[in-house]
């Protein structure tokens, strides 16, 4: 799978970022949520990324 960056909170790559996939979906950079309460599969997880950082790739015509 190929990821284009899109938009994130800073250059390094080493923060919340938004890609998109050569597949036409989107990857999600970000921490990892670990006490969510939540039941999901073990292919699965859950990430937080700021709200800030979609709304920036909106403004940007990204998404």
């Amino acid at each position: 799978m190929e990821l284009t960056r899109l938009v994130g909170s800073c250059d390094d790559g080493d923060c919340p970022t938004l890609y998109v996939t050569d597949r036409g979906t989107l990857a999600v950079q970000g921490t990892r949520l670990t006490e969510h309460g939540l039941s999901i599969p073990a292919h699965e997880t859950m990430v937080e990324i700021p709200v800030d950082l979609i709304r920036k790739a909106i403004r940007d015509g990204l998404l």
